[in-house]
């Protein structure tokens, strides 16, 4: 695989337990929201790509055994692959495992104009509770912001509100952190107070509604730049704004 800059998607749903059709539908999400990707290789140990006959009958049996197994398009050098991953219970918000699908793709000009739709593809086909897409590397932002305990600093060094640990927030359906794009299912943007007409205008400007009812609401024009202030400015309004996410308090 190359080096390439990367824009991570992430979203939270609940725990497979059998073939009820997510996994499909995630991995059908994505391909709508660009056309001409078809993801039909699995990625054996060594890292190199292995063409799937049978994709959908493959990753439905996977399914039955609650796998989400590592699908990609097959180019390396224009990589992009999803795959879920297992949160058992004692470290996921309310004590409910999750099905984490997490999805790395190119960050260029393409999937930026298609990121809303890719976000929404995958969110939707998982019925997730909520889930974000920012830069490759925003996560070592994330991980500063982490409480690691009731009398550490109230700030990470880039002056953002500390978050809680997933396991000490009391339901699924409030997000741990923000991204550069927000999706927030129903349930989510009830738990968080979203949309407050009165109070926001701003991200109402950039957001849109989901077939589900949910919302994909992004923050700034491009992704996420923490050295850019305009950015870091952005994101500490939506953190004063949302007060439940992270677990810190009531909406």
């Amino acid at each position: 695989m190359t080096t390439q800059d990367r824009l991570h998607f992430a979203v939270y749903s609940p725990a497979l337990v059998d073939d009820d059709g997510r996994t499909l539908a995630v991995v059908h999400g994505i391909e709508r929201a660009l056309p001409g990707l078809r993801l039909e290789w699995e990625v054996d140990k060594g890292g190199r790509p292995i063409k799937l006959p049978q994709r959908d009958a493959w990753l439905s049996e996977a399914a039955t055994r609650g796998n989400f197994p590592l699908l990609c398009n097959g180019d390396e050098s224009y990589p992009v692959t999803i795959s879920g991953l297992k949160t058992p219970a004692s470290q996921a918000p309310g004590g409910q495992p999750l099905l984490d699908v997490h999805a790395d793709l190119p960050l260029d000009a393409t999937v930026i104009a298609a990121a809303s739709s890719v976000l929404e593809g995958i969110a939707e086909g998982a019925r997730a509770f909520w889930g974000l897409s920012s830069s490759e590397g925003y996560g070592s932002e994330v991980a500063q912001q982490m409480r690691h305990s009731d009398h550490g600093p109230e700030r990470s060094p880039r002056g953002l509100p500390m978050l809680n640990f997933p396991e000490k927030i009391r339901s699924p359906e409030i997000p741990y952190y923000l991204g550069w794009l927000n999706y927030w299912s129903a349930p989510a943007a009830q738990a968080i107070g979203f949309p407050d007409p009165a109070r926001d205008a701003d991200l109402l400007s950039r957001a849109r509604r989901t077939a589900t009812g949910g919302w994909v609401v992004q923050l700034t024009d491009a992704p996420l730049d923490l050295d850019t202030p305009a950015h870091l400015d952005a994101l500490k309004r939506a953190y004063e704004r949302f007060p439940a996410i992270g677990g810190r308090s009531a909406p």
